[in-house]
């Protein structure tokens, strides 16, 4: 299901097209729900599971002797070495299976993923889409992608080698600040149509419009 209505896509592409009005600049918006499927931080943490059963099974064999004295055989004088073994194999299946079935549901596994790890995997995914949807599509190589992913509440703007040539990443924040505001505030259309605005004022300073000037990359949003 979408996450940004008809009514914000229609006031970003509106944005997109004011600001191109005055620059040779091209800019490119993209929203995605997420940038991961994070699977791989599911199963980091079902092995830390895993390993911390087994903590606990070295802390407190006793677990072990009961589990075997309850199920197996309650007459026993003792238990036998390779039952802790046995015991110890199953728990482990037991929690690698309990684990992956709590981490199958996507807020969850969203929720441990360490922060720093969202931040790489949206510039990443910010990257590839810049690569094949920005870079060098422009005659002056004057591309801007903007990208927002609403499930890690994270935003990048990657721009075109002629604009990173003359324009510091930190003239930027003016832009990124206006997004990450509105989209708090739940209003991630507008913060995107903010930020386009506040790009388009950068580029119409250093690369205004010029006669004969074409849009060369789509104005529309585009929702992954």
């Amino acid at each position: 299901m979408a996450r940004l209505s008809e009514a914000d896509h229609a006031t970003v592409t509106a944005a997109v097209t004011a600001a191109e009005a005055h620059t040779d600049g091209e800019i490119v918006t993209v929203v995605a729900g997420s940038s991961d499927r994070y699977h791989d931080v599911a199963l980091h943490w079902t092995v830390l599971a895993m390993l911390f059963v087994l903590a606990l099974l070295a802390v407190f064999p006793g677990v072990a002797e009961d589990i075997h004295l309850a199920l197996v055989d309650g007459w026993a004088d003792r238990v036998p070495g390779s039952a802790y073994y046995t015991i110890a194999l199953v728990l482990l299946a037991v929690t690698f299976l309990v684990a992956r079935l709590l981490l199958a549901w996507r807020p969850l596994r969203l929720a441990l993923t360490p922060g720093a790890t969202k931040t790489r995997r949206v510039r990443a995914k910010a990257l590839e889409l810049f690569r094949t949807g920005a870079e060098k599509r422009t005659i002056a190589a004057t591309g801007v992608l903007l990208y927002l992913s609403l499930d890690e509440h994270r935003a990048e703007l990657i721009a075109d080698a002629a604009i990173h040539d003359r324009v510091s990443e930190d003239v930027w924040g003016h832009a990124m600040a206006a997004l990450i505001a509105a989209v708090k505030d739940g209003r991630p259309g507008d913060g995107m149509a903010a930020a386009v605005a506040e790009i388009g004022v950068v580029l119409a300073e250093h690369f205004p419009r010029s006669e004969g000037d074409t849009n060369e990359l789509p104005d529309r949003l585009i929702e992954l």
